[in-house]
């Protein structure tokens, strides 16, 4: 039969059809593929944990995010833990939250501001999701009874899950990304690490070569008797990582002072890549700096033909030179502005990661160099004096000179009085004051002691038997469970009136959408008695029963919401109210607001350096807290 079809089309070719191609334009498997697959950038860690793989991962999503590509990030932690929800911010630092209430790793915050992008909870990744997927699949039978192991299970599901969260649009186009950068949590060689890089050794042929590519961070020291930098650790920790079966593309030599081209040499040769191939980022005088730094050392250039990227713009653009820029002027900051941040968890920097950040956003908006003061909270409290009086003295002269006070959030009993007599000082002396979430509770309790004359007046979390009760607990959001059980994720707050700075600062808006973090609430029977004495709750959610900002009026800048703006906060637009904080302490909030919220017209460029006292400043023509609203970096 095949014979004589053969024939049949021989006699008349006339009927046959053949496809042709113009020269060069002959389709191949790798040319098929390569402009609708997702690219894959994997970046993991040796030595020592802590070593910047966040900023680097971050980095290299915002240089490719500058030539035009859409990226996406995911963070991946080996720990046992569902989410980052119940650890204490001594075990890894802050809670970051989503818009859709994700409690994650702090890293994801490092990606949000870099990439100005909105990430979901699936985009961090850990052990234990993995784990309860793969049971709940067990329980279901959807294995038909085959017997359930690391391999392929485990890994199969970190493979599946990175494909499909790599798939969801972050950018606020619903555009699907195109890169994906993922960084694995931990260093290589930690035992609970193990399943994900197996799972990245099987994935990098799941998704070809081509598409996928590894980065490995490793640190280079210099110990102080030799002064001389030591790739020994890099050479380790790369033959680990070739021998679990991931040979990595690049190799970040991180380091406290710059490489010299002899050690660049020398892990190029023992480390099976090419010189181009080390990429050396030693510590800098700012984060901003990083993606410059990659740049430079043609990374742009190496993803592009390594992945076969097509790249609108292949510089970097507008959006890397105003990266450079942003680090530029942080180096060239001449004035101080000093805040003190009251808490508790003041032994760790990374407690407070977002807020710190937050505040150097907008310090730098006001061309002022931040002086942070971290004060411990108990050492403000009386008892601090008869038990450690060189503390606490130490403590009340870091508050009283400094230019202006923030008080963040945090949980639990302990530094709570510290911080009410902080909120008590600010209003008396009319100190500039930020209150976030605890910190408006706190100001509140204040005010009703001290104004409204309730010597009692408490938080039912510190004293539930308190007669008054100004700050209580929503029992919808503590059914019981420690872990996903607060009022998360971004909600709506509606400004209730037209003269609140906090308003205007935002831009007008009738509304702004922020993410929230709590427990407790201002108890709404108190509300009116604190009005009528001048603390005037300006916003509240869309029921009208939740207050969210609260503002003291004829005072310089004091100022409390319920909600966490920090986790909204962009090197290049900073939140409004830790700008509004910054600019009171500056003394620059009145100038700043008669302009309407607009920079300085003797500066035209928020960029460019200045020595005036009125220098410019950032403006939100619109709230900036809508997910449509969202727009590159800037």
């Amino acid at each position: 039969m095949f014979s004589r079809l053969i024939a049949r089309l021989t006699r008349n070719t006339r009927r046959v059809k053949f496809c042709t191609f113009p020269e060069r334009t002959v389709p191949t498997l790798a040319s098929s593929t390569m402009s609708s697959n997702m690219r894959y950038i994997l970046v993991s860690g040796g030595v020592i944990s802590g070593i910047g793989k966040g900023v680097i991962a971050s980095s290299i999503g915002t240089i490719l995010k500058s030539c035009g590509l859409k990226v996406t990030s995911i963070k991946i932690d080996p720990y046992l833990n569902i989410d980052a929800g119940t650890f204490s911010p001594y075990e890894h630092g802050e809670v970051f939250v989503l818009d859709d209430g994700g409690e994650v790793d702090l890293d994801l915050g490092n990606y949000e501001r870099f990439l100005d992008v909105k990430l979901t909870r699936d985009n961090n990744i850990t052990t234990g999701k993995i784990y309860q997927s793969v049971i709940n699949k067990e329980r279901k039978g959807d294995y038909l009874g085959k017997t359930v192991q690391v391999v392929p299970h485990i890994t199969d599901a970190i493979q599946e899950w990175v494909q499909r969260v790599a798939k969801i649009p972050v950018d606020g186009k619903n555009e699907e990304p195109e890169v994906c950068v993922i960084e694995l949590g931990g260093t290589i060689g930690d035992i609970e690490g193990m399943p994900f890089v197996e799972a990245f050794r099987q994935f990098q042929f799941r998704v070809k070569r081509e598409n996928f590519c590894c980065v490995h961070v490793s640190l280079v020291p210099q110990p102080g008797s030799t002064g001389e930098q030591k790739t020994k650790p890099t050479q380790n920790s790369v033959r680990e990582l070739r021998g679990l079966g991931l040979s990595p593309d690049l190799v970040v030599a991180r380091s406290q002072n710059p490489i010299g081209q002899g050690v660049k040499e020398k892990i190029s040769m023992f480390c099976h890549v090419s010189p181009d191939q080390v990429i050396c980022i030693h510590d800098c005088s700012s984060i901003y700096r990083v993606p410059v730094m990659l740049e430079e050392q043609n990374v742009i250039r190496f993803f592009s033909e390594r992945l076969h990227l097509e790249m609108p713009s292949r510089n970097g653009g507008k959006l890397l030179r105003k990266w450079r820029d942003l680090s530029d002027r942080f180096d060239h900051l001449r004035k101080d502005v000093s805040i003190a941040l009251v808490g508790k968890y003041t032994q760790l920097e990374d407690a407070y990661a977002s807020v710190i950040k937050a505040l150097k956003h907008a310090s730098l908006a006001c061309n002022h160099k931040l002086t942070l003061k971290y004060i411990e909270a108990c050492h403000l409290e009386e008892e601090s004096m008869s038990t450690n009086p060189v503390r606490y003295h130490e403590a009340w002269s870091q508050l009283c000179s400094s230019d202006g006070v923030l008080v963040p959030g945090g949980f639990g009993v302990r530094g709570v009085e510290g911080k009410i007599r902080a909120a008590e000082w600010a209003r008396k002396n009319k100190r500039p004051y930020l209150g976030v979430c605890l910190g408006m509770q706190v100001a509140v309790i204040e005010y009703a002691r001290n104004v409204l004359g309730f010597k009692d007046a408490h938080s039912t979390e510190f004293d539930p038997k308190t007669e008054n009760q100004v700050v209580i607990d929503m029992p919808e959001h503590n059914p019981g469970d420690m872990g996903g059980t607060m009022r998360l994720g971004q909600r709506k707050t509606i400004f209730k009136s037209d003269n609140s700075v906090l308003r205007k600062l935002y831009g007008k808006p009738d509304y702004v959408e922020e993410r929230h973090r709590h427990r407790y609430e201002v108890n709404p029977e108190y509300v009116e008695r604190l009005q009528k004495k001048g603390l005037h709750f300006v916003g509240q959610d869309v029921e009208g029963e939740r207050m969210e900002i609260v503002e003291l009026e004829d005072h310089p800048f004091y100022v409390g919401v319920q909600y966490h703006p920090e986790f909204l906060s962009r090197p290049m637009r900073p939140s409004p109210p830790y700008l509004g904080l910054l600019l009171a302490s500056c003394g620059k909030l009145q100038s700043y607001i008669s302009r309407g919220c607009r920079h300085s017209p003797r500066e035209p460029s928020f960029y460019s350096d200045t020595s005036s006292e009125e220098d410019d400043l950032p403006s939100f023509s619109s709230p900036p807290r809508n997910n449509s609203q969202s727009s590159g970096a800037e």
